[in-house]
């Protein structure tokens, strides 16, 4: 069978060549071009035009593979990358983050010496993805101040929760409150058309006090139906500075006779590199109400150590990123067993964010893992959608 693709092969070891080439022709591609070096590779691509997929060596003589990655991004006479190199697999895995800055798409990393099973299921992820989807999502226009003040007072601004589940029992022990806008015309909307707004214009207390009435409504019908969910909100770092935060969040517990134990809130590490008096007294007063605080996105910023210990944290979660590469990404595993290890001898809770896959999960729970959220388990939801779903949840957990 003849695959209509086009593909260039960068590789500056004539044998080591003529075996890519040869294996891509017995796959079945269209037309396989050749270059020694990423020089040679742009005058040929000039030459014959755009190629579906560049299979490219990283160390070679003249002109590497960087560079050529470099001059070719957003070029689009490339279409994807596949890595062939003998570089060790951190560096291969560092170098696929540079093919992603450039603009382009790694479908994978073969290593060396080639395998044809490998290439083949490359192969067959570039067929299965049309090259239209691979574009970058255009940046979504940004809303203004009057919009997002409209928005909040017109309470287009709805809560949507995402669970958190028990690995080892898939029972629901919490949900994870995230902001969508409920557009009349636009139809929902994610947090990066009006966060940036509400940040601007300091309307971030103003759509966090909106939401706890909103979700502590939900919080009690979910109790009355048989279900204790611990809910958690995100915070952003400039929040802290309200000195009138937490006897705000005290007055909204009792309005709904709620306890503070039921709430949990989320600040991502990367606004907590400087906390001053008023954020850590802040803190502090949140969890004397029995709220937990979480630390967020641990990993993915500038982590301290330092301001993890000072700090009165008592969960953190890690980032989804290490999740994404822990099948083929041994350090990516290493981080997750010490993350662990770290929470319990700080006498901290772990939550791994991110999980897709049944493979993710089952590696998670070998390496330890008790708590996770993400689409394995379910989408961020509507609030009716979240107490249909705890009884489907509950029902499929009985019959287990």
């Amino acid at each position: 069978m003849t695959l209509p693709i086009r593909v260039l092969v960068l590789e500056d070891h004539a044998f080591a060549r003529a075996v890519a080439v040869n294996m891509l022709k017995q796959l079945g591609c269209l037309e396989v071009f050749q270059a020694s070096d990423g020089a040679q590779a742009l005058a040929v691509l000039q030459e014959v035009g755009a190629v579906d997929i560049a299979l490219c060596d990283l160390c070679m003589d003249g002109m590497d593979g960087l560079e050529f990655f470099q001059r070719v991004g957003l070029s689009g006479l490339v279409g994807s990358i596949i890595i062939s190199s003998s570089l060790s697999a951190d560096l291969r895995r560092a170098v696929g983050q540079i093919v992603s800055l450039s603009g382009l798409r790694l479908l994978g990393d073969v290593g060396k010496p080639l395998h044809l099973q490998a290439l083949a299921q490359l192969l067959g992820k570039h067929r299965s993805g049309p090259r239209g989807d691979l574009m970058p999502d255009p940046a979504p226009e940004l809303a203004c101040e009057s919009e997002v003040r409209n928005a909040l007072r017109e309470g287009q601004l709805q809560p949507y929760y995402q669970p958190r589940v028990n690995l080892l029992t898939g029972e629901v022990c919490g949900v994870e409150v995230l902001a969508r806008w409920l557009h009349p015309l636009k139809g929902t909307l994610s947090p990066a058309v009006f966060m940036p707004a509400l940040e601007r214009f300091e309307l971030l207390d103003e759509l966090l006090f909106t939401q706890m009435d909103q979700v502590l409504t939900l919080q009690r019908q979910a109790r009355e139906q048989g279900f204790t969910l611990n809910v958690a909100f995100n915070l952003h770092a400039t929040q802290l500075a309200n000195h009138e935060l937490a006897s705000t969040v005290r007055a909204i517990l009792a309005l709904h006779d709620a306890p503070g134990a039921g709430l949990t809130f989320e600040l991502t590490e990367s606004g907590l590199l400087e906390a001053p008096a008023t954020s850590l007294e802040n803190l502090v007063r949140l969890r004397m109400m029995g709220s937990r605080l979480s630390i967020d996105d641990f990993g993915a910023g500038f982590s301290s150590l330092q301001r993890l210990c000072q700090l009165p944290f008592n969960e953190i979660k890690l980032d989804g990123e290490f999740v994404r590469t822990l099948e083929d990404a041994p350090r990516c595993r290493a981080v997750i067993s010490s993350t662990l290890a770290l929470g319990e001898a700080l006498g901290m809770s772990v939550v791994i964010e991110g999980i897709e896959t049944d493979e993710q999960h089952q590696q998670l729970v070998e390496l330890g893992c008790t708590q996770g959220q993400g689409y394995l388990f379910a989408r961020p939801m509507s609030g009716a959608d979240l107490l249909r779903w705890l009884l489907v949840s509950s029902v499929s957990q009985q019959k287990k």
